[in-house]
């Protein structure tokens, strides 16, 4: 079973002079950012290449092994982004910006209610010294609330002005300061209006967009950091002098003997020199029965040892264990799918320019008209505001939301919002076979051919076993209501079964002498002289058949890539109708998507094991049971729970609706624009009213966004 195919392609290696670094960059939240990191550093002499990963706030940077972490920090800063090496890979900060931008939200929800309530006593005719109060102490609340949770969109507007650029936080920060400025001399100088209440709910109706997109982006990370963790934290090594010891895995290294007994995961790779078993590999071929290993054979790490003790000579630990190499192929893959870009970053291009130049014009004209600094501020103000992206950022998050919260509750958890973007655009969905398309899950059959007698003892050979398909017989039977038989001298060995005596005759659960069935999982019953097959099955998922017709029917292409034999897969596909490939390892998975994608497809890929892990980050979507290994549930763009396949299908439908959605409030959000910045740039309307017209149409795009709630059917 070789190893080194796994390695990640050629060009992703970095060369003898070239390595490879990665820094944190939490000011990442734009195709923007992500296009200047990209396309700007590697202008740097010393620097290959960049990759930005959106969704973890990195960039992993490819340079000349003499250029130094300061260096290629001030060249990030550069091009205008605050950046900070990462020592330790599993340093997770997207969550912390995550809960800054939670603080802002509800420090700007706290002061937008009480900044509100005083008011409406102004509204309601409040004037002289009442006024007066009500306006500082409006302004007490205000400040401070401003100062803090503006600061994602100051910190970023300051970093693009900076650089001689300009961002969607530009026009939003000066907006917001202007009308908080205006407020503040309105106050001080007694004067009849303040708009604290319009800067501060526009903070926060803006924040709320930003933690919905921010929250959906966070739900995709750690499928790497959950995949290294299936391998057993050390292992018992065997000395030169014939003593043991424990070594922590990053210490082990080729030569070593390690001692595994059965239950363990291995620690790394290496070939068996003792011993006989039956390996747990399904994180890496797909296959449900236990494989069998002997002297020479290879082993890797993360397989399960679910029989006798080996010994095994270690070839690979670390970061050169294959199973690391899946966790590179699958941080690859999902570098390319940080590059999708969303309508709304690409509108953004545009868009703060625009309003900009509108706002200066406004301010402009009225100033040639006669209307004096104060009254141009205020009309350019109001352009501001009533141009802000608040109903433009909500379009994609809150169409997102509510579509994900109608799938979580037909079973199907979306892990990230852009995930339904993509799988509108699915042409092809690639299925696994294995715990995918089946249930994973061993079924014993024939067992009512057996008489209580047989079915008793059987029983308790299966209760002194942990071999998956004894557990499969234990589970079946106990289901029965079968008590088991009491056994004499039994003894499992390894490779070959449980045996034991009956009242005093011979009785085993092993492995078959000479016929295995279509699927290879089988054990023999024996008692006396008489031997019987014990066949098991891994079942379809109830409603396969059915789902495959469906999705033909909505004109999608289908293929079942697995690690399993042909003839395993044969029953499969004949029942479901659908072409499939077999033996296929994790890294011929992912170039098989690769090679579909070439061919124009855009691909949903639906596995459940971690051999499904790099081709789930390879495809264009990604879905996986709720039965799948950590690893690939957090891989994956949607987890489904149960036992039946129709989820799928139940979430390609809601992703073509939400797609039409949010094209529904992009649209909504233009006519807005369209209806409202010419009553603005005429003078019609003052800051609050701006601010309140900015928060009516986010709240209709809101509004449209919930119609989604029946979507997932």
């Amino acid at each position: 079973m070789a190893t080194r195919p796994l390695i990640a392609p050629t060009d992703a290696v970095p060369a003898p002079d070239r390595i490879e670094s990665l820094f944190a960059v939490p000011a990442l939240h734009c195709a923007g950012c992500l296009a200047k990191i990209e396309n700007g550093l590697p202008k740097v002499p010393g620097i290959e290449s960049a990759r930005v990963n959106m969704s973890a706030k990195r960039v992993a940077i490819r340079h000349d092994r003499a250029m130094e972490p300061p260096a290629l920090k001030a060249a990030i800063a550069a091009l205008g982004f605050e950046a900070e090496p990462i020592a330790d890979p599993g340093v997770d900060v997207a969550a912390a910006e995550n809960r800054a931008l939670l603080r802002a939200l509800a420090v700007a929800g706290f002061a937008a209610m009480n900044i509100m309530l005083l008011s409406v006593s102004v509204w309601s005719g409040a004037d002289g010294g009442t006024r007066q109060m009500f306006h500082w102490l409006s302004a007490l609340i205000a400040l401070p609330a401003v100062s803090y949770a503006g600061q994602p969109f100051f910190r970023s507007a300051w970093a693009a002005v900076r650089q001689g650029r300009t961002n969607m936080d530009v026009p939003i920060s000066i907006g917001v300061l202007l009308t908080t400025g205006m407020s503040l001399y309105e106050t001080l100088s007694g004067g009849a209006d303040a708009w604290f209440d319009g800067a501060v709910m526009l903070l926060f109706f803006l924040l709320a967009g930003r933690c919905l997109d921010s929250m959906m982006r966070g739900r995709a990370r750690a499928g790497v950091a959950a995949l290294l963790k299936q391998t057993a934290p050390g292992a018992l090594v065997l000395e030169q002098d014939g003593r043991s010891r424990w070594v922590k895995a990053d210490a082990l290294r080729a030569g070593m003997r390690m001692l595994v007994a059965a239950g363990e995961r291995l620690a790394a790779d290496g070939r068996v020199v003792e011993g006989e078993s039956g390996m747990d590999i399904a994180f890496l071929t797909g296959e449900s029965a236990p494989v069998r290993v002997r002297p020479g054979e290879p082993v890797q790490a993360g397989a399960l040892n679910v029989e006798g003790p080996i010994t095994v000579a270690v070839t690979a630990a670390g970061a050169d264990t294959v199973i690391a190499d899946i966790a590179r192929l699958m941080e690859q893959a999902g570098q390319g799918k940080s590059r999708y870009v969303r309508l709304a970053d690409r509108a953004a291009r545009f868009y703060a320019p625009a309003v900009h130049l509108l706002a200066a014009l406004s301010f402009a004209g009225w100033m040639i008209a006669g209307a004096g600094v104060h009254q141009a501020l205020l009309i350019a103000v109001a352009v501001l505001l009533i141009t802000c992206p608040c109903a433009l950022g909500l379009a994609v998050p809150a169409a997102q939301v509510v579509a994900c919260g109608a799938l979580m509750r037909r079973g199907v958890l979306v892990k990230d919002g852009s995930a339904l973007e993509r799988l509108a655009e699915v042409s092809e969905v690639v299925f696994d076979k294995t715990g995918t398309l089946t249930l994973g899950r061993p079924v014993p059959g024939g067992l009512d051919r057996l008489d209580a007698q047989d079915r008793a003892i059987l029983l308790a050979l299966a209760r002194a076993s942990r071999h998956p398909l004894s557990n499969a017989l234990r589970l079946a039977l106990e289901a029965d209501g079968v008590a088991a038989a009491t056994l004499e001298d039994v003894q499992e060995r390894a490779g070959e079964g449980v045996f034991a005596r009956s009242q005093g005759e011979a009785v085993a659960l092993a492995r078959p002498q000479s016929l295995i069935n279509l699927f290879g999982l089988a054990s023999e019953y024996r008692r006396g002289g008489q031997a019987r097959l014990l066949d098991f099955a891994d079942a379809l998922r109830p409603d396969a058949a059915d789902i495959s017709a469906q999705l033909r029917g909505q004109g999608l292409k289908l293929l079942i890539a697995s690690g399993d034999r042909p003839e395993a897969l044969a029953a499969v596909a004949r029942t479901t109708g659908i072409t499939a490939i077999g033996h296929l390892r994790p890294a011929d998975k992912m170039a098989l998507i690769e090679r579909l994608k070439r061919q124009g497809e855009t691909v949903l890929m639906v596995g459940d094991g971690l051999n499904d892990g790099p081709a789930l980050a390879a495809g264009h979507a990604s879905m996986a049971p709720a039965s799948a290994s950590d690893a690939s549930q957090l891989t994956a763009d949607a987890v489904f729970l149960g036992d039946r396949l129709a989820p799928v299908a139940i979430t390609l439908r809601a992703a073509r609706r939400t797609v039409r959605v949010v094209k529904q409030n992009f649209a909504l959000a233009i006519g807005y624009n369209a209806l409202a910045v010419p009553l603005a740039i005429a003078g019609k309307v003052t800051p609050l009213v701006a601010a309140v017209a900015m928060s009516l149409s986010s709240l209709i795009v809101v509004a449209n966004a919930l119609r989604l709630n029946g979507s997932a059917k």
